[in-house]
């Protein structure tokens, strides 16, 4: 089953940034830094969404989202976890409230997406 898409998604993780002796680097305060690594990307569909549906009954993660991105299923790198994750789709960064793989059927991903505006 091919679903296509017309967006490109960029996965990226967040993991803390290294000097080039790969020691990891400190704020002024002593707080790590954080960077962003491209880590997968897909192509898919982006899709408003209205957390506040009265006929379903979804989730806290779900209804705090704002949108779905949905596309073929892949296996996602064991890495890539909502807690750790963004998509950047069209130049615009999205935090990942939920990754789906409806019923565990492997024929599609429902990504769940918050937008946050701003890189």
């Amino acid at each position: 089953m091919s679903i296509g898409g017309n967006m490109k998604a960029i996965i990226q993780i967040r993991e803390q940034a290294k000097d080039s002796n790969g020691e990891p680097i400190k704020n002024a305060i002593g707080e790590a830094v954080m960077n962003w690594r491209d880590a997968y990307t897909l192509k898919g569909w982006l899709d408003l969404s209205d957390g506040d549906s009265r006929y379903n009954n979804y989730s806290a993660k779900v209804r705090e989202s704002t949108h779905v991105f949905i596309s073929k299923y892949v296996k996602l790198p064991d890495n890539v976890k909502e807690e750790n994750c963004r998509m950047v789709i069209d130049g615009q960064p999205y935090d990942v409230t939920l990754i789906d793989d409806p019923m565990g059927m492997h024929q599609h991903l429902e990504i769940y997406l918050r937008f946050t505006g701003g890189l």
